[in-house]
């Protein structure tokens, strides 16, 4: 017979079932519960207090509601709502899920026979896939283990982790496993049930599913073993990895390898801010835990959606961690493609693409745990990498193929299911594309003459007013600025925020008339500074640094362009989304001139050329009519 099941642990398993535990904590706050007890103060993302399991002065005790956790330095005790409550109250798990239950509104499941049923046999192949692994790492250490024992050393992974990581070794021998387990009680169909052992489709004895393998534990959220990994040490094996099959206790689109030990090590670094990293071999977890990073893998596939739930539930912005080869790119590309959907504020990811063609196991080995740690600080945000793909799926050497990226880019972003988060996104790689495909310089205007309402795509010009020359091309200034360009710089000095979606493009074109160019570098430089300025603060840097007059003849070009985002009588997000418009339609001008510039005079573009110059003259009309008022009011 199996080993006996702890009563406790049985009961509140047929009471309650891992989806029921996710539901309770992710209702209740830790810092609400826990605060009862321990008086806690807030510290950055966290709270901190006295620590409720030890005498001390200075406060140790941390607990952190993002990540559902607390932990106690002086103890060095750490858990959830659950076990704080068995812990401190001394109640029993069933117990401490009755009282947060109550407080958390949810009905306790009912008693069902057949749950009940299903549980106890699922305990029951637990107990034999801890009995399992206790097999295999006895054999990693016999004779029948020298082969897996010699590729640990050379891996670099000494033998005192071994039993950390619960690692063995399954003997070349089709009955080796099977025979040991029936001895103990097992019975071979519940073996196989457990993804153990293979029962042969034409019938017969079933044997062995790990044969002469480096043996892996995989263990689910709560810590308990679920199924095996196992590493061929035969180099012809067609299966270089092989995991256990999907089984009432394995299901490998929901399981992380290492997980458990990972939130150990969030645990442990709960006053830092490191988030969880997601690599992508057993080896490459086990080295990055060596070093204190708390790393986890998929199960030989991309990321699932139920992955990225839990990896969310521990960290708001996991780092996806891939070599920096063509193949790694081609990886981080699947998961964005399959995150994309699920993002949210404060839920996405970043990416680590490693150089040289080396994985964290091998920047661990070679250089070690600083170079390993300091490797994967090295990330790049979710939409710069997006980005990064969608550039590289063509040549981008034409009109028709740049309009095609474009339009990928808005595709990708409207498929973020989060509508404000999707227009955020639509933005930047907006942003990004105009920074990519800056159109072409414009001659300068000669002095004593304003511009002629073209964009800015040249180094910035001499602040006019600072010279003899500047101030007398500044008499005619008001004349020549073009409106609606004035009606963005004067829209942009009185709201500063409405430049924040925009700054790249600010900072690479400027608001669409040259003579505005200083003007819009020296806004850029300081919103990019870090200087939290008003509308006030703002004019007053621009006068000092000698814009003073520029600035009262951009107010009296800004009036004649009827311009509704200058309105003082609306409201301010109205006319914050009418100065974006208004920014995107002359965007869109100077994008238009730049594939017109592109497709001049090259065969085969003639229909093309047409179509981008009746766009770009219809904006022009509409920007200069006000017609581009009416359509964004209507928008």
């Amino acid at each position: 017979m199996p080993p006996l099941v702890r009563v406790a642990r049985y009961k509140a398993a047929v009471r309650f079932d891992d989806r029921f535990i996710e539901e309770l904590k992710a209702r209740l706050r830790p810092s609400d519960i826990i605060g009862r007890t321990v008086k806690l103060k807030r510290q950055g993302r966290e709270y901190v207090g006295l620590s409720p399991f030890s005498k001390e002065k200075s406060p140790s005790f941390f607990v952190n509601d993002d990540k559902g956790f607390f932990h106690d330095f002086s103890s060095g005790k750490h858990g959830d709502v659950i076990s704080f409550l068995q812990e401190t109250e001394r109640l029993s798990f069933v117990e401490a899920v009755q009282r947060l239950a109550g407080e958390a509104g949810m009905a306790l499941p009912a008693e069902d026979p057949q749950a009940a049923e299903r549980e106890q046999k699922r305990q029951g192949l637990n107990d034999w896939m801890d009995l399992a692994q206790k097999w295999f790492a006895a054999n990693l250490r016999r004779s029948p283990g020298k082969a897996a024992r010699e590729y640990l050393e050379k891996r670099g992974l000494p033998e005192d982790q071994w039993e950390r990581f619960g690692l063995g070794y399954a003997p070349n021998d089709r009955e080796g496993l099977k025979n040991a387990l029936i001895q103990r009680g097992a019975r071979p169909g519940d073996l196989v049930e457990a993804g153990l052992l293979i029962s042969p489709e034409g019938g017969g004895q079933p044997y062995d599913r790990f044969r002469d393998r480096l043996m892996f534990p995989i263990l689910d959220a709560r810590g308990r073993i679920v199924s095996f990994g196992g590493r061929a040490m035969n180099p012809d094996d067609r299966a270089k990895y092989l995991n256990g099959p999907e089984s009432p206790l394995f299901h490998k689109g929901a399981t992380l390898y290492g997980l458990p030990e990972a939130r150990r090590i969030l645990g442990a670094e709960s006053k830092g801010e490191q988030g969880i990293v997601v690599v992508e071999g057993y080896m490459d977890v086990i080295a990055c835990q060596r070093a204190g990073i708390p790393a986890v893998a998929p199960m030989g596939t991309a990321l699932t959606e139920e992955q990225m739930e839990r990896l969310w539930r521990v960290s708001s912005e996991p780092v996806l961690c891939f070599d920096g080869d063509a193949a790694g790119r081609r990886a981080a590309y699947r998961a964005i493609d399959r995150a994309l959907p699920q993002l949210k504020a404060g839920r996405s990811f970043r990416f680590a693409l490693l150089e040289g063609g080396k994985d964290p196991d091998d920047i661990l080995r070679d250089q070690g745990a600083p170079a390993l740690r300091q490797a994967l600080t090295l990330t790049k945000p979710f939409a710069e990498v997006l980005f990064q793909k969608e550039a590289e799926a063509e040549q981008l050497d034409t009109p028709e193929r740049r309009a095609g990226f474009k339009g990928r880019l808005r595709q990708q972003a409207s498929t973020i299911q989060d509508k404000d988060l999707a227009e955020q996104y639509r933005r930047e790689l907006f942003d990004r594309f105009d920074g990519l495909f800056p159109s072409r310089a414009a001659p300068r205007p000669a002095q004593g003459q304003g511009g002629q309402g073209g964009r800015r795509w040249g180094g910035p010009p001499p602040v006019l007013g600072q010279t003899a020359e500047g101030a007398q091309a500044m008499q005619s200034l008001s004349r020549s600025i073009e409106p609606v360009a004035a009606a963005l710089a004067h829209g942009a000095i009185d709201d500063p925020e409405r430049m924040d979606d925009h700054l790249e493009a600010i900072a690479a074109h400027g608001f669409g008339d040259p003579s505005l160019d200083g003007l819009a570098q020296e806004m850029v430089r300081l919103r990019f500074s870090g200087q939290d300025l008003d509308s006030a603060a703002l004019r007053r840097h621009l006068a000092q640094s000698g814009h003073d007059v520029l600035m009262r003849e951009v107010e009296k070009a800004a009036a004649k362009s009827g311009a509704p985002f200058l309105a003082a009588d609306k409201p301010l997000g109205e006319t914050r989304i009418r100065w974006s418009q208004a920014f995107d339609a002359l965007t869109r001008v100077a994008a238009l001139e730049d594939a017109l510039s592109s497709a001049r005079g090259v065969p085969g573009q003639d229909e093309a050329f047409r179509r981008l110059k009746a766009e770009r003259d219809a904006l022009r009309r509409a920007i200069k009519t006000g017609e581009i008022w009416e359509d964004s009011a209507g928008s």
